[in-house]
């Protein structure tokens, strides 16, 4: 039995037009370029948008810089001008504080020299005549070192001169036993254990004195002398602390 011949296989060959490969790759090469594209722009719309988002971020944070900045000078302006201004309060305290002491120093004094002029124009019965009014010292910067003003007056009788000499000791301790010097040892300003005098109201004595090393001065006395139709002799005797203190 002679077998059957199995039909020839068959082959299908598709043939392409010429161009079609290079048809088919330029338009792969097309999708891929408008794909890239659209992927590109749409990183671009997204990118703006970020952007965008952060420039305006940014600009509100440079107005709240910007604000802030304003607000600091503004606030540093007005802390300068109230220091300025507490200093210029606290001077004008201290110069109104000044004043006042000085006013009432004054005002102290005028009712000092206006009980001293009434005194010597009214004065009373016991105290006519030549009289030792005051004694004064003011401590100078040099230790030891002071400035003193004796002042005479002639209450009641003024229509005349009084003259003659006044005397002023210190009297005080040094190495344990009581000294007297006279003024005219301790200032050059005095050159007489006596200083002559002559007023009609009042006069001023006054100088400087230092005291000599060692010495503890306690007491201060003046003796004035008056001469000729109204010879009088007038005395006192000061307290050195109670000079030293005032």
């Amino acid at each position: 039995m002679s077998e059957q011949r199995k039909p020839a296989e068959e082959y299908v060959v598709i043939r392409h037009k010429p161009g079609y490969r290079l048809r088919r790759t330029a338009l792969l090469v097309l999708f891929t370029v408008v794909a890239a594209v659209a992927g590109y722009a749409a990183g671009l719309a997204q990118g703006g948008f970020r952007f965008s988002t952060a420039e305006a971020s940014r600009e509100r944070l440079q107005e709240k810089v910007t604000t802030l900045e304003a607000d600091y000078r503004e606030a540093r302006q007005k802390l300068v001008s109230l220091e300025r201004g507490k200093l210029i309060d606290e001077q004008a305290l201290h110069q109104a504080r000044k004043i006042i002491v000085d006013l009432e120093t004054r005002v102290g004094e005028l009712n000092s020299d206006l009980t001293f002029y009434k005194n010597i124009m009214a004065p009373s019965e016991t105290s006519e005549g030549l009289q030792v009014d005051r004694f004064s010292l003011t401590s100078n910067r040099q230790p030891g070192q002071y400035d003193f003003k004796l002042v005479l007056t002639q209450v009641g009788n003024n229509k005349s001169y009084i003259s003659g000499v006044v005397a002023v000791n210190l009297i005080g301790m040094r190495a344990e036993e009581k000294e007297v010097i006279a003024l005219r040892d301790l200032s050059q300003d005095i050159e007489n254990l006596g200083v002559k005098f002559r007023f009609r109201y009042f006069q001023d004595v006054e100088g400087k004195l230092t005291l000599p090393d060692g010495f503890e001065p306690l007491e201060v006395q003046v003796v004035a002398q008056a001469k000729g139709r109204k010879a009088s002799q007038a005395e006192r005797t000061f307290d050195w602390i109670d000079l030293t203190e005032s």
